[in-house]
């Protein structure tokens, strides 16, 4: 996955940083900043792209 891919993130991450995104553009920023700063916001607040769950191997006892 290339650096800078969105793939990662979840639908409700995406809503909520084109929101942000959107009212940074509201305040006059430009839309590279905007979208930049609204990542950054996401990233802040739910840790990063949601992560794919590892199964779980279950123990063998010896």
């Amino acid at each position: 996955m290339p650096r800078g891919s969105k793939e990662s993130y979840s639908s409700k991450q995406k809503r909520m940083a084109q929101h942000i995104e959107e009212g940074y553009k509201k305040k006059g920023a430009s839309t590279k900043k905007a979208e930049r700063l609204a990542w950054a916001t996401v990233n802040k607040e739910t840790g990063g792209a949601a992560k794919k769950k590892k199964s779980s191997r279950k123990k063998t006892t010896h």
